[in-house]
């Protein structure tokens, strides 16, 4: 399922990825000239901006702790994986549950070409890798039962992945159809740009990416909340990804404009 590895044509080196931005907020080395560009760019409009990828993979290790530890969750389905940062989505979930099943999902062929570093997991546990576009929910749905069972709880991670996708794309369809193959007891975990806090520096923001050729969706508390509808949100619901179940006290150095949440799908 990993497959052999992309070849270095298929990495488009002449427009930005948000996957490689983000490794380059992160501090990473796998992204390219055009990467480094906009990520500079991002961050003379927005200082915050690396802060808050930061924040946001730290929310990632939060949730995914939280489920394997608290709720007993041994499936994750991981959209929109991005380049490989440790300690990843299975390190944390396997730390916990060494069994656990874990299948990552993304189209850029640079994940791929790093995906070796998303397999390293446990003996006891699964790593996968499906290449595979966040907007074709069928496919992804399809290549992951070869690994997770869908008629037990899965973890559906959609981390920093939908404001890169518009509601006029199918954002809201693909999360449905998503959320729709899970078995109840399973549990959404969703983080997206949000301009309620910094409209100003968001909104530029999403005029840099756009002159990147990338669009970059900001939403409302109310927007982020219409992707749970039909989920119970665990406390403390939809906030700003570093105020979600926090494990030290943040320093008040300003808002991070991502909010994240998680819901479980109801048993019955």
């Amino acid at each position: 399922m990993a497959g052999t590895g992309p070849d270095i044509q298929d990495i488009d080196t002449t427009r930005p990825h948000p996957a490689r931005v983000y490794d380059w907020f992160l501090g990473g080395k796998d992204n390219y000239p055009v990467d480094e560009r906009l990520g500079r760019q991002i961050a003379a409009i927005d200082g915050g901006a690396p802060k808050a990828a930061r924040a946001n993979r730290a929310f990632m290790r939060r949730t995914t702790r939280t489920l394997a530890a608290e709720a007993g969750i041994r499936q994750f389905l991981d959209i929109g994986t991005g380049v490989p940062t440790e300690p990843n989505l299975h390190q944390i979930a396997q730390s916990v549950v060494p069994d656990a099943r874990v299948v990552y999902v993304d189209n850029d062929p640079i994940v791929l070409a790093h995906a070796s570093a998303l397999l390293r997991g446990t003996p006891e546990g699964v790593t996968e890798y499906v290449q595979a576009d966040a907007r074709d929910p069928h496919t992804i749905l399809e290549q992951a039962a070869r690994v997770l069972d869908f008629d037990r709880p899965v973890a559906l991670s959609l981390i920093a992945l939908l404001h890169f996708v518009a509601d006029e794309d199918g954002a809201h369809d693909l999360v449905t159809t998503l959320v729709g193959a899970l078995a109840p007891g399973s549990a959404l975990v969703l983080s997206t740009m949000t301009a309620d806090f910094e409209p100003e520096n968001v909104r530029n923001g999403i005029a840099a990416y756009a002159a990147g050729g990338v669009t970059l969706v900001a939403r409302s508390h109310a927007e982020v909340s219409a992707f749970f509808q039909g989920l119970d949100l665990l406390e403390p619901g939809i906030v700003s990804v570093a105020d979600w179940r926090p494990e030290v006290p943040t320093a008040a150095d300003g808002p991070i404009s991502l909010y994240g949440a998680v819901g479980r799908k109801p048993t019955p």
